[in-house]
């Protein structure tokens, strides 16, 4: 049975699950899961369990920067483009 965080403990962490940075970047599961699979958004991911960890304030940055992108009108080849430049 796994207990959700505090926000607060949230905040204080380096990386944080895919759930957490849905309830801080507000995006959807889905959404987050579909940046993750194209390479969009970083993380790290230990061999024997595979729960993906994400670095909080890098990944809730690429996020809001995905957001920006988009409402802009930019596709998401575009967007991955862009994204890959500044890797």
């Amino acid at each position: 049975m796994s207990r959700q965080r505090s926000m607060e403990k949230i905040l204080a962490s380096e990386f944080v699950s895919i759930g957490e940075l849905v309830r801080l970047s507000g995006s959807r599961y889905s959404t987050l899961k579909f940046y993750t699979e194209e390479g969009m958004l970083p993380f790290k991911q230990e061999q024997e369990n595979l729960t993906r960890r994400f670095p909080r304030e890098e990944a809730l940055a690429k996020v809001k920067e995905i957001q920006d992108l988009k409402k802009q009108g930019r596709s998401i080849p575009e967007i991955k483009e862009r994204l890959a430049k500044k890797m």
